[in-house]
Formats: structure tokens, C-alpha cells, sequence
């Protein structure tokens, strides 16, 4: 006899949970709890304002409010809905876009300054291609009252500049390249070697105004050794080439630092492979180790007159002040941009009309900018040129 088999109902299995999306937040959420912690900030701001009689919204409280209010609100959310670690993790990273954020917010000020206060100046007719010459207190006057475009140029302190750092380039990039050569491929931990890096080390943190000094001294006195020899004529050591020696004194370090690192880069089975061939050391470096590290060493002199050209101190003591443009390196005053720009800042050609002078100084610290930003990109492109192509089958 059979028995009646007895039915038995299982349940349904319980529904699996997406595991890509398990434990994670909307994409939006940080955008959300931003603009909310503005709004907070601001309600902050504007009550704390008006509680301490402040007659405008508090501007520097609400940006100081917003981190303040928004890191905490993102812990808390992360650590309630998510876990401790991922918290934490973005507490971390949260912190990390501040401190960029931080680090911008000068950079971006400065670029914004510059542009909207020296872009009418850059702008006037004549600006790039006159000088200073015939400009006076009572022309600057005239165009105040008048409301016409600022007279007055910065053609020769755009020529002292490219011609003084020109030559200081011509200075230092043999001096530090050839210093270089010797530290990584002959020298052997000598004491002579230890010596060179020593000095490039004290020389990399020394004061501008001390390479002025310094170069105005050395100038000065092989004139004046030279003059009584009877080798030439007494002159005035201020002048172009002095101050293309001290920037020379700056440029060195930052070249033989650049170019030791982009040598020592360089692998040493390239120079074994070509010791094996019978060819020479010299012809080796010349031929395989410079070719190769050229990338880096074209960057690093690009960056070393880039920031050369922006000095001040050293340009003061040695080559001076002069309104009009001179081309000769070694007879004469030269003005570069940024002596021109402190000229026109303290000493005014107008004490009772100083708006011209501000605004030809605002507008030659915009050209100084795009010169120092053209000379980064050009780094940069010739580093891209330069580069190692890799070639394969």
C-alpha cells in the first residue's frame, strides 16, 4: 500500500544585492553636501557679521567656514552609511584636495590681479614698442586728466632682459654642463668631486643681492687690473655683462643639479655597449650619453632662465636703471622688466599723478608673467622633442 507523498514547499531564495553598488554612495552626494555646506557657511558668515556690527558679508569667514563644515559632514555620512575605513579613506582625500585647493588660491590671485589691472596697460598703443624716453611728470599728468591711453613703453626693459639673460645663459650652460660631465662620468668620489658638490649646494640657496655684490666686485676689479696694465681704459663696471654674471652665479647651480640628475639617468649599459665597440669615452658621452639625456638637460636650462629672468636685486646693483633701450652688452646702463616695474612703483615720474606709472608697472609684470609661462612651455616641448623615441618591430 502507498502512502501519499507529503508536498513540501521551499522558499524563495532572498533577493541578491547588486555587489558593485553595495556599500557605496550616489555620485552626487559630494556635490550635495557642498553646496549645502555653502549655504551654511554663508547663513554662518552673514549672522556672525551682523552680530559683530560688520557692514559687509564676511567674505574670508565664509571661505574659511566651508571646509570646516563640510569635512566633519562628509565623515559622519560615510562613516554611517558605508564603514570606518572608507571614512576615514575619504576624510584622507578630502584633506589632500584642500591642501591643492589652498596651494592654487595664490596662484589664481595673482594671475587675476595682474591680468585685470596690467591687460588695459598692455593693451595701450606703443606700449611694446616705445621706451621711456621724453616721458614726463607733466605728460602723465596730461593723460590722467584727459582720460587718454598711458604713454610710455617697456621696449628697452624687454631688450635688457633678453639680452643680459642671453648672455648668462651663454655663461652657465657650459660652465654647469661641462661640471656635470666631470661629476658623473669621471670623477670617482674624490675629494675634488665632493668639493664641486659642496659649493653648488652653498650656491643653489645663496642670496640674489650677494651674487650682485659679488659679480659688481669681480667686474670692478678686473677693470681696474686691466686699466692700470695699460690693457685698457678705466670704465664704470655697471653695465649689461655685469649683471649677466650674476645671473650666471644663480644659473649654474640649478644647471649642473639638472643636468647631473638627467646623466646619472642615463643606463650605464649604453656606455658599456659602446666601451665595447672600441669607442673613445669622450666620443661616448658626446655621442650617446649627452643625445640621450638631452630631453632633461634642454628642460632644466629652459627652467634655470626661467627663473633668472624674474630677479631684481642683482639687476639693481649691476646694470641700473636707464629709459631708453641700449643693446651694448658691456657699455652702459640696461633696464630689464623687473627693475622696471620697481622703478615705476616707487619712484613714479608723477608723485601727484602715480596712476600711469601703476599701470605700466601692472602691465610689465603681465609681460613678465607670459614670458616666465612661454619659457615653462617651451620646457616642456622640448623635453616632449627631445625625448627617447621607442622604436620596436
Amino acid at each position: 500500500m502507498s502512502t501519499p507523498t507529503q508536498e513540501t514547499t521551499t522558499p524563495p531564495p532572498p533577493k541578491a544585492q547588486n555587489s558593485l553598488t553595495q556599500g557605496t554612495l550616489p555620485r552626487w552626494t559630494w556635490a550635495a553636501m557642498l553646496a549645502g555646506s555653502v549655504a551654511v557657511a554663508a547663513a554662518l558668515a552673514a549672522a556672525l557679521g551682523a552680530a559683530f556690527g560688520a557692514e559687509s558679508f564676511l567674505m574670508p569667514l565664509w571661505v574659511v567656514l566651508v571646509p570646516v563644515i563640510y569635512l566633519p559632514a562628509m565623515l559622519i555620512l560615510q562613516w554611517v552609511r558605508i564603514n570606518k575605513r572608507k571614512a576615514i579613506d575619504g576624510f584622507w582625500k578630502n584633506l589632500v584636495y584642500l591642501a591643492f585647493l589652498i596651494a592654487l588660491l595664490p596662484l589664481v590671485s595673482v594671475i587675476w590681479s595682474v591680468v585685470s589691472v596690467g591687460l588695459p596697460g598692455l593693451l595701450a598703443p606703443g606700449f611694446l614698442a616705445s621706451d621711456m624716453s621724453g616721458i614726463t611728470g607733466r605728460i602723465d599728468q596730461e593723460t590722467m586728466e584727459t582720460g587718454g591711453d598711458v604713454l610710455g613703453g617697456i621696449r628697452h626693459a624687454i631688450i635688457g632682459s633678453l639680452v643680459i639673460t642671453l648672455a648668462a645663459t651663454v655663461i652657465s650652460v657650459p660652465i654647469g654642463l661641462l661640471t656635470s660631465i666631470y661629476l658623473v662620468e669621471y670623477s670617482r668620489g674624490s675629494w675634488l668631486s665632493r668639493a664641486i658638490t659642496f659649493f653648488v649646494d652653498v650656491m643653489t640657496g645663496i642670496p640674489s643681492i650677494v651674487a650682485g655684490l659679488f659679480a659688481a666686485a669681480a667686474t670692478a676689479w678686473f677693470i681696474s687690473t686691466a686699466s692700470s696694465l695699460g690693457l685698457m681704459a678705466a670704465r664704470p663696471y655697471t653695465m649689461g655683462l655685469t649683471a649677466a654674471i650674476a645671473l650666471s652665479v644663480l644659473m649654474i647651480p640649478v644647471v649642473v643639479r639638472t643636468t647631473e640628475e638627467m646623466l646619472r639617468v642615463v643606463p650605464n649599459e649604453l656606455r658599456e655597449a659602446s666601451y665595447a665597440l672600441g669607442v673613445r669615452k669622450w666620443r661616448t658621452i658626446l655621442k650617446v650619453v649627452i643625445p640621450t639625456a638631452i630631453s632633461g638637460i634642454a628642460s632644466g636650462v629652459t627652467l634655470s632662465i626661467a627663473r633668472v629672468i624674474g630677479e631684481t636685486a642683482p639687476i639693481l646693483v649691476t646694470a641700473g636703471f636707464v629709459v631708453n633701450a641700449n643693446w651694448n652688452l658691456v657699455s652702459g646702463w640696461m633696464a630689464t622688466l623687473p627693475v622696471y616695474i620697481y622703478r615705476q612703483f616707487q619712484n613714479p615720474i608723477a608723485p601727484a599723478a602715480t596712476e600711469p606709472s601703476e599701470q605700466r608697472a601692472w602691465a610689465a609684470a603681465l609681460v613678465l608673467i607670459i614670458i616666465v609661462m612661454l619659457l615653462n612651455l617651451a620646457a616642456r616641448i622640448i623635453a616632449q622633442v627631445f625625448a627617447p623615441k621607442k622604436t620596436g618591430r
